[in-house]
């Protein structure tokens, strides 16, 4: 009787345990009944018929990723690697969708190997239609390009891709060595250009400040010599009616002319000794000379005398 006892105790705590069943969060569960699709569960608790239904597998539906290394030929027959990194998850969790993950694929090992292989050949197709100069620059293309080919696949699979990251793109050594020349040439050729552009601009800058300079000092010149014919015309002037009135003053007293004539002329003699820088001055002193500087004098006199009267 006790061993009974024990033995149906045992049968309920298996047919406990076979009723209820936890899905864990971020799975769902796909349910058959003798091999055959009958529902999912949910995350939780969940009831199942002991014996007849059975959990054939758990879905992830969480974000999963996968990492790539392959090789393209580009159009120009360019041998490129990349690395690349695939986030995807399942589509949503309508039941079709949890089917279509469940059953489209014998196990999860021919999936990851078909969606590789697909990816791969989206990105070969692209590559091959461009040139290797291009490739590198066409990051975001391949991976446009690889979604639009693959998404509605996918779909048809359950899943959809979320991203698609190129990490590494990277050639041939060989062709790596020819392009960083060619980067280096294209970079020396611009420093050389960007040089000459600045050593033009340089001496553009300094003609233009020497021509201003040129352009002021031409124009301080003309001032300048405008001022000193000024003055000069204002001075001769100036003479001219000094001498006219000492002549008039002169003639009113009945003096002769000549007298104030060689008042200047000794005046002229003094100021050239006090002033001048020679050591010696060469005067003719005698009567005839004194009579012919005199007569200089009265005929430049006369002639500033007619122009300041004038």
């Amino acid at each position: 009787m006790e061993a009974f006892t024990i033995f149906l105790l045992f049968l309920l705590v298996v047919f406990f345990f076979s009723t209820f069943k936890t899905i864990a969060q971020g799975q769902i569960g796909v349910v058959t009944t003798f091999g055959k699709y009958r529902r999912i569960m949910l995350p939780g608790l969940n009831f199942k018929l002991p014996f007849i239904e059975t959990i054939y597998k758990r879905i992830s539906i969480q974000n999963r990723s996968a990492e790539l290394e392959f090789q393209a030929i580009t159009g120009d027959q360019a041998t490129v690697q990349f690395k690349a990194l695939l986030l995807f998850a399942v589509l949503d969790q309508q039941e079709e969708t949890i089917k279509n993950v469940a059953f489209k694929f014998l196990d999860e090992k021919n999936f990851m190997q078909t969606l590789v292989r697909t990816v791969e050949g989206s990105v070969r197709s692209f590559v091959a239609t461009q040139k290797q100069a291009d490739i590198l620059g066409s990051r975001s293309e391949i991976v446009d390009h690889v979604k639009h080919q693959i998404d509605q696949t996918l779909e048809q699979w359950g899943y959809h891709l979320i991203d698609m990251q190129m990490n590494d793109i990277a050639f041939d050594s060989a062709i790596m060595k020819s392009m960083a020349q060619v980067v280096a040439s294209n970079n020396l050729k611009a420093a050389a250009e960007n040089e000459g552009q600045a050593l033009l601009i340089t001496k553009t800058k300094q003609a233009e400040a020497e021509g201003r300079a040129i352009k002021i000092a031409a124009l301080a010149e003309k001032e300048a010599a405008q001022l000193r014919g000024q003055g000069i015309s204002l001075f001769r002037e100036e003479a001219a009616k000094g001498m006219s009135e000492a002549i008039k003053q002169l003639q009113g007293s009945h003096l002769d002319a000549s007298v104030m004539l060689f008042s200047m002329w000794t005046e002229t003699i003094r100021h050239v000794a006090e002033n001048g820088k020679g050591n010696v001055i060469f005067l003719d002193g005698s009567v005839d000379g004194m009579e012919h500087s005199i007569r200089q004098l009265m005929a430049m006199n006369s002639g500033n005398l007619w122009t300041a009267q004038k």
